[in-house]
């Protein structure tokens, strides 16, 4: 093995490169790490030499040659960027259709800084059959230029004969790949390269095709073609059939005809292909072709092309840059200028947390810390047999290990105690843990972790809504909500012939990674008398306190929990991270040492759970103008294989699923599915989203199905004030119908909505949409118990003030509104104010923060403490008027004033009954909101743009509009991503296959709106709240329903274009796939059907 001296010697010219891969063939060459990094992390590989030519000079040399640009493949792909533009501007266009090429597919490859560290050496041997560049290589006829001691140099052209299997190339083990020779172009020579993906920017291509074209100007001649893909083979792939059979052939509607049928035969895809989608795969082959062909005709100038004017890909009209506009109320004149209420006042933290300064739990640093990690089933659903660590405790480092022989008989998770803590004899999730490793640090504890043996045997999982519904797998018993018990006690069965439109339907909605930056983790250090200290990235420091005290059995009293910040939660880190604090907990009990655990995401995403994905069937009766007369639907929850929070999800879902229409008679029910997933739990919206997506939907049913105005139908139908929900809620200060007129008037709907008409007329392939959608969500808990919540306000004698609360700062500006309130109620200004952490032994039996009150039930706390230590001070700011703050403070404590007071706050609820289905006043008040977004989409690919959002929100008297502009801003986009992107993926045997960012995409800065406008509605106020604010958290995400509800128009329209009138279905998200496969058209046509479900294994299920 070579030690560092050797290496740094060896590695400072291309000769001695090729004498250490003579020596030592095996050994991996790597530059940048990208690929490596992975596989060492998530693969733990053995690697015994590692030879890093970083330095190596000829590798990254450029030079202009007769024939092309020869780059060395030491270059970053950053360099190779920057070298081929400086290119394109000193040579004539015409050469430069490669280099072109190769700029516009790197700037969405990867993003900038593993652009700036990744090489072309280390992307090409790789042999991705979707890598981006490889199929650009193969049109092109670029060079590679392979050197050794052995054979000396070699120039393959990069062909079909290069790639010569699954991420295998046809270079030797002993060989330097030291550059490549890009091809120049030549006139009449036409280049493309089409990529899509789930997300444009930084994600892998779902197909690339590369299209190499010389036509002759004069007869229109395809003297010469090359086409190739990736995405549709195990390797990067030719269309030689098609290639061989158009050659010759006129530049003509007749050649697109026969390369379209020639490449619908020559690329099929079985049903069940790894990576999926194989009609929409098959389809993009189908669509970049015509792409290429309309691009290539546009510049021919061919006359006689039908659609020669559709050779723009979409977006191309969309400006780069994003522009952004807030309007919120200024404070009153009056306002005292040290008054920070109101105020659009910086986040205390932002500072911090954008300089890297923000102490996070995985920055405390422990004495003697052990770190765990755990072993995780590798099976959905199956008997474990035996677990054998011995292999693993042999490893250097290793201390120890835990698993269900080491847990307390009986204890499990959970408010009903469903959740092992370890798999004792059933698997039930893929990921599951099993046990758990200790060592010396995180890396040996995960390397040691993958190194115990497992045998057990697997079953059939049930992974799906449907799945459960035939086998029966429920948890819980079924949940009902029906209006008509608020008037009577009989339930209003209603004879639905009676009705002049009848409609009928069903949808479903995925889940969602709640993808908090910062993942699960926590410190568990033992102290003496039983006692622990919990340091937690948790939203509920008592549901940890609870649940770690019940299962070990210490009480709660000598268990204290901690947060100073977490990094995002977003309901993941609710009820969640109890699964990882009692097996800390029980580690560090049985060895007597701080515990550390700290999930990689790939951990985090298996375990943690996500939102609940759900399945409607729906009923609406309406009369022949529309109007709402009677409503009834089935809500099926996939909630994972225990109840966690899903019965509160559930259930919101149910009291969430008018929006903001007034049904005059509703019967909701709802059942939860037990599934072989890890269990569904809180995500921002808590239900609500999924069930408003239903209503929104089968509104617009309504309306295409009795060919109505969507905006008329929902406008008349819109709640009024004072009127009752199905669930017994009156509505007061109501203002669903503001939000709606005012952003249909800021957003200029009307003016627009003609606009994206005429486009639409204009355009074949590309269309526009746009939408205007209304939102009301309810605040605060289901369960009546958690609106509560308790503070401690600490005053020095100098004056300055330590605030204590139960809630959690997560990045969403809690603790900046709360210094605001405690500012606003002392009368000092902020700087006095300070708060250092959450903790269970400050504030006792706190509320998990969630549910969007966490403002609203600390403000209260936080409000009443500061009174009673101002009704405390008043005599001395009565004998002392024209004192300061620091005097009354001296004089209260020279008097043996007590300067500390707890304080105690509590919202409305009523207790709706679910198992009956009689309501009640179930929130104290809800709040309002209306976006308009326009969006523009390929009907080729099903790629968009969301061109312009406009959203107005009612949130009261805002405490701070700089931070609730935020959150709604944010808000809208985690929606948006819910709704048009982001996709879990299981096998069909359960596996999960979205289990970090390669496969899971949420939005990126280039899917922000290119123009985002949002207002706060002007005048409102809420009495039900302190200082007549509103909560913001959560009632904004809906709104990114918005966006989905755009790009449904445009699909529309694209199919009213080809006669398709009717309605139809199109289920969330609205991936590139969906979009482009409800675009039915003469190319979909030419793709075989998929054979009926059941008689084929798909690579992933609905959920």
């Amino acid at each position: 093995m070579l030690n560092k001296e050797e290496c740094m010697k060896h590695l400072l010219g291309i000769e001695q490169t090729r004498k250490l891969k003579r020596l030592y063939p095996h050994a991996r060459l790597i530059s940048g790490n990208s690929e490596l990094g992975v596989e060492l992390k998530f693969r733990f590989i053995e690697l015994r030499i590692v030879i890093n030519p970083r330095q190596v000079a000829d590798l990254h040399e450029v030079r202009q040659e007769s024939t092309g640009i020869y780059m060395g493949t030491g270059l970053s792909l950053t360099e190779v960027d920057n070298c081929l533009e400086h290119y394109m501007k000193k040579l004539p266009a015409q050469r430069c259709g490669v280099f072109e090429a190769v700029h516009e597919i790197l700037h969405w490859f990867a993003g900038k800084h593993v652009r700036n560290v990744a090489s072309i050496a280390g992307n090409l041997v790789t042999a991705s059959p979707i890598s981006d560049m490889n199929p650009i290589w193969m049109a092109s006829g670029t060079k590679v230029i392979l050197e050794s001691q052995e054979r000396g140099v070699r120039c393959p052209v990069i062909d079909e004969h290069f790639f010569l299997g699954y991420r295998k190339a046809a270079i030797e083990t002993d060989e330097v790949v030291k550059a490549i020779l890009i091809p120049f172009t030549k006139e009449n020579q036409f280049f493309n390269v089409y990529k899509q993906a789930q997300r444009r920017e930084d994600d892998i291509a779902i197909v690339t095709g590369a299209f190499n074209a010389v036509v002759d100007p004069n007869t229109l001649t395809l003297q010469e073609i090359r086409i190739a893909f990736g995405g549709m083979a195990p390797t990067t792939k030719f269309a030689l059939n098609t290639m061989q059979r158009l050659q010759g052939k006129k530049w003509d509607q007749t050649l697109l005809e026969k390369g379209l049928q020639l490449l619908s035969n020559e690329f099929t895809l079985p049903p069940g292909v790894p990576g999926g989608m194989p009609r929409y795969r098959q389809a993009l082959t189908l669509s970049f072709f015509l792409k290429f062909f309309l691009d290539v005709a546009h510049k021919l100038n061919i006359e006689n092309i039908a659609d020669r004017c559709e050779f723009a890909s979409v977006g191309k009209t969309a400006p780069e840059r994003l522009q952004t506009t807030q309007v919120y109320q200024q404070v009153p004149i009056k306002q005292l200028p040290h008054d920070p209420l109101g105020r659009p006042i910086s986040h205390v933290s932002g500072m911090k947390h954008v300089t890297g300064e923000a102490i996070y739990t995985t920055d405390v640093q422990v004495a003697n810390c052990l770190h765990m990690a755990f072993v995780m089933s590798p099976i959905a659903s199956g008997t474990l047999e035996s677990v054998d660590p011995s292999d693993a405790l042999k490893m250097d480092g290793a201390v120890a290990f835990i698993d269900a022989s080491d847990v307390p008989e009986g204890a499990k998770i959970g408010h009903v105690n469903d959740t092992p803590i370890f798999v004792k004899d059933k698997i039930t999730y893929h990921g599951q843990p099993i046990g758990a490793i200790i060592a010396v640090n995180h890396e040996t504890a995960r390397r040691a972790a993958n190194a115990v043996k497992l045998e057990f045997s697997g079953e059939k999982p049930v992974i799906s809504i449907e799945d459960a519904i035939e086998s029966n797998s429920f948890l819980g018993q079924p949940l009902v909500i029906h209006s008509s018990l608020l008037e009577s006690d009989i339930v209003v069965e209603n004879d639905w012939s009676k009705y002049d439109h009848v409609v009928e339907g069903e949808i479903r909605i995925g889940g969602q990674e709640h993808f908090y930056l910062e993942t699960h983790n926590c410190i568990v250090i033992p102290h003496e008398d039983d006692e622990m200290e919990i340091i937690t990235s948790a939203q509920g420091i008592t549901d940890v306190q609870m649940e770690v005290a019940k299962c070990t059995g210490v009480p709660a009293h000598k268990i204290v929990v901690r947060v100073k910040r977490i990094g995002g939660g977003f309901g993941g880190k609710e009820s969640a991270s109890a699964l990882f604090a009692v097996p800390a907990a029980i580690a560090a009990r049985k060895l007597r040492k701080p515990i550390r655990i700290t999930l990689e995401r790939f951990d985090d995403m298996a375990i943690s759970g996500t939102r609940h994905p759900f399945r409607f069937h729906y009923k609406v009766a309406v009369d022949k103008c529309g109007k709402l007369e009677d409503f009834t639907v089935i809500a099926y929850s996939n909630c994972g294989h225990t109840l966690d929070l899903s019965q509160g999800v559930l259930a919101r879902a149910m009291v969430h699923i008018d929006n903001c229409y007034k049904f005059p008679n509703a019967d909701i029910h709802g059942r939860m599915c037990k599934t072989n997933l890890s269990s569904n739990t809180a995500f921002r919206g808590f239900g609500g989203p999924q069930a408003m997506f239903c209503t929104e939907t089968m509104m617009k049913q309504v309306a295409e199905e009795l060919n109505l105005d969507h905006d008329e139908i929902r406008e008349m139908n819109l709640y009024k004030e004072g009127d009752c929900t199905p669930f017994g809620m009156h509505l007061r200060q109501c203002n669903v119908r503001r939000t709606w007129y005012e952003c249909k008037e800021s957003s200029n709907y009307k003016h627009r909505l003609n606009l994206v008409k005429q486009f639409n007329k204009e355009n074949k392939y590309r269309k526009r949409g746009i939408y205007l959608m209304p939102t009301k969500f309810g605040i605060g808990y289901g369960l009546q118990h958690l609106n509560q919540a308790g503070a401690l306000v600490l005053i020095y004698m100098d004056g300055s003030v330590l605030v204590s609360h139960g809630g959690m700062e997560m990045g969403q500006g809690l603790h900046t509104k709360i210094l605001q309130i405690a500012a606003r109620v002392l009368g000092i200004p902020m700087e006095k104010v300070h708060i250092n952490e959450t903790a269970t032994d400050r504030v006792p039996n706190t509320s998990p923060t969630a549910a969007s009150v966490s403002s609203d039930l600390n403000g209260l706390a936080v409000q009443d403490a500061c009174n009673k230590l101002l009704k405390r001070l008043e005599p001395f700011k009565k004998s002392n008027p024209t004192g300061k703050w620091e005097d009354w403070v001296r004089r209260a404590y020279m008097e043996r004033v007590p300067l500390s007071a707890s304080g105690f706050g509590r919202v409305h609820s009523d207790i709706v009954d679910f198992v009956k289905g009689k309501g009640a006043e179930y929130f104290g008040y809800c709040v309002y909101g209306t976006a308009c977004c326009e969006v523009e989409v390929d009907c080729l690919t099903g790629d968009h743009h969301l061109l312009r959002t406009d959203i107005v929100m009612d949130i009261g008297d805002s405490l701070n509009p700089a931070v609730d502009i935020g959150q709604i801003e944010g808000a809208f986009i985690q929606g948006y991503g819910l709704f048009t992107m982001e996709e879990i993926k299981i096998r069909p045997d359960g596996i999960r296959l979205t289990r970090g960012p390669g496969a899971y995409k949420i939005p990126s800065a280039d899917d922000a709106p290119r123009f985002f406008n949002v207002r706060l509605l002007k005048g409102s106020s809420n009495r039900m709240a302190i200082f007549s604010s509103k909560a913001v958290g959560e009632p904004p995400l809906f709104l990114g329903a918005c966006a989905f509800f755009a790009i449904r128009e445009a699909v529309r329209s694209f199919r009213l274009d080809r006669g398709l009138n009717g309605y139809f279905r199109f289920d969330s998200p609205a991936t590139p796939e969906r979009i482009r496969m409800a675009c039915e058209d003469e190319i979909l046509k030419k793709v075989p059907e998929l054979p009926e479900k059941g008689k084929y294994t798909p690579w992933t299920v609905e959920l």
